[in-house]
């Protein structure tokens, strides 16, 4: 099936005529008005989208302040990427912003290129995530393998909590923070003696209230209660805890006006490598999130018509002086059970969002850096699918090679490696699976677990002279001749006694040859004509007849028939 059937596909899953590229392009937003949207489903998404606003709050602060941004680039993130996101994306229940995923990639960028650097490699991303749209990519970028997706995100995880510890202990260090895992564990190991008990407290407290609400009351805001709640402690108690006004002076009431960062060649091409890393990432968090609504709705997203909106809301972060924007599966997820109609839910989560800056900005300084860290030490825990992992662990030594290999590099290398090692593996294993289906067996004509061939319903007698004559030998193929299985086909095929003079190979089974199997029968056809050996295909449809002539594999080289039955009968080996 190709990009354009795939998309062409109805929401609810029946084919039709392939799309146009304007239909393919179209966003979300559009189709739902074309709808007769009404009073009732506005009702709806008003809630879900305040539902979703509430969830995203302290996410958003807290995902900025763990990438090294202030929470107020969080919220700006949110609220422009989100609202572009929703308007312009191609899935119904999408929720743009920043994610944890991001964490690691964007805390080295700052480190690194500074934050001028992260907003021009934002852009650059969003132009990436654009062209990879209108080049109808996103059916392929998410066939990145199940095991490698979980073992980068588990790894992100690891990473994103070990960046906490030093705010849910409240620890003193002697310099910097080192990014990388192996040199800041020794670091945080020697500040140890240097915890602070008010900060241990009210991290785990915070702890405490999200996981006692998510099983009490799973569907209140158990992150929002436990940031308002040990605000509201440390402030009475007067602790003297880190706070969102003592680290970043406050959060501003105002969104900021678009600027360009400094542009240069050399800055582009420095940039280059973190722009393709944040493409990648967000293209498979982004067409991720959305497959996960579609599996919770029924519905069918346009993929590439996600990644260009995706594209539009990173370059309009970036000049708003915001961070990564991609798809959010948690945020997602919260606004289709809040009972989400369509995009103007996540419109009004990001109305919701720009309300608190402009009412309510003072009320964040007294936020505790502690009880942000408790909210991502949750958000780590929750990213780490471990009834997933421990499936694949169980399932074969393949995937979970693939899992460790992925889970291991994001952790101790870099999250880009992980991806291209982790799919390569995928990629190697999935062959050598594949090349395990594919099959050369001798066939025997006429014996009696055939099928009547005579119209009165007998069967054809069973010719004992066909069965076991040498001069005929017949091979039938089953599954996909390609490269990781023509050595092996090649291998039996060639193994033919200097006797036979009609070989004849059905390919009935056979739904697709490439390149390397077409040049295995190619090899196969011309040592047939020295040997003076007859080769027949039979059971081949027009379209790999023509493929295979293509390769030069014609007559006279091979003879083609229908069945095996004509092709006995054309060359005088039938009895019959």
């Amino acid at each position: 099936m190709s990009v354009h059937e795939r998309e062409g596909r109805s929401e609810q899953g029946f084919a039709k005529p392939a799309s146009t590229f304007l239909e393919l392009f179209t966003p979300k937003l559009i189709t739902i008005l074309r709808e007769r949207y009404g009073l009732s489903h506005f009702r709806s998404d008003l809630l879900a989208g305040l539902t979703v606003a509430i969830v995203a709050l302290p996410l958003s602060m807290a995902i900025a302040i763990a990438s090294g941004a202030s929470p107020a680039q969080g919220l700006y993130t949110a609220i422009i990427g989100g609202f572009l996101v929703s308007a312009l994306g191609g899935s119904r229940f999408q929720i743009g912003g920043p994610a944890g995923a991001f964490i690691v990639l964007v805390a080295s960028t700052v480190q690194l290129h500074g934050m001028e650097g992260l907003f021009l490699a934002t852009i650059m991303s969003g132009i990436l995530l654009m062209l990879a749209g209108y080049l109808q990519l996103g059916s392929y970028i998410k066939f990145i393998p199940y095991p490698v997706t979980i073992g980068f995100t588990a790894g992100i995880a690891v990473i994103i909590f070990a960046s906490q510890v030093k705010d849910l202990l409240g620890l003193t260090l002697s310099g910097p923070e080192p990014g990388a895992l192996l040199e800041k564990l020794p670091v945080i190991w020697q500040a140890l003696p240097t915890w602070d008990l008010p900060t241990v407290i009210v991290a785990f407290v915070t702890i405490a209230i999200i996981a006692s609400l998510k099983i009490y009351r799973p569907h209140w805001p158990g992150m929002l209660f436990a940031i308002v709640i040990t605000s509201i402690a440390v402030t009475i108690l007067k602790l003297p805890l880190s706070t969102i006004g003592t680290a970043f002076g406050g959060i501003p009431n105002t969104l900021p006006m678009p600027s360009l960062p400094e542009v240069s060649f050399a800055k582009v091409g420095a940039l280059l490598p973190v722009a393709l890393s944040f493409t990648l990432l967000g293209s498979i968090e982004s067409l991720l999130s959305a497959v996960v609504a579609d599996g919770m709705t029924g519905r069918r997203h346009r993929s590439n018509c996600e990644l260009v909106a995706q594209g539009v809301a990173n370059i309009a972060s970036g000049l708003f002086g915001g961070i990564c924007v991609t798809g959010t599966i948690a945020r997602t997820a919260t606004n289709v059970r809040a009972g989400a109609h369509g995009p103007v839910a996540g419109i009004l989560h990001s109305v919701f969002l720009l309300l608190f800056i402009v009412l309510a900005a003072p009320v964040a300084s007294y936020i505790p850096l502690a009880s942000l860290a408790g909210v991502l030490a949750i958000v780590a825990w929750n990213m780490i699918e471990k009834h997933a992992i421990a499936l694949l662990l169980r399932a074969s030594r393949g995937d979970a090679a693939v899992l460790m290999a992925t889970l291991l590099l994001t952790i101790f290398r870099d999250l880009m490696e992980a991806i291209v090692v982790g799919f390569a593996l995928g990629s190697v294993l999935f062959i050598h699976r594949m090349s395990k289906t594919t099959a050369v067996s001798t066939h025997r004509p006429w014996v009696e677990d055939d099928q009547p061939d005579k119209v009165d319903g007998s069967r054809l007698p069973y010719d004992e002279s066909i069965a076991s004559n040498p001069d005929v030998l017949i091979y039938r193929i089953s599954g996909v001749l390609f490269f990781g299985a023509a050595a092996s086909v090649g291998s039996v095929l060639d193994n033919i006694s200097d006797s036979c003079k009609l070989l004849v190979v059905d390919f009935t089974e056979v739904p697709f040859i490439d390149s390397t199997g077409a040049n295995t029968l190619e090899g196969l056809a011309h040592k047939g004509r020295q040997r003076e050996l007859q080769v027949v295909f039979t059971g081949l449809p027009e379209e790999l007849r023509e493929k295979l002539r293509s390769y030069g594999i014609s007559e006279p080289l091979v003879a083609f028939a229908g069945t095996i039955d004509e092709a006995l009968q054309q060359h005088g080996a039938s009895t019959v």
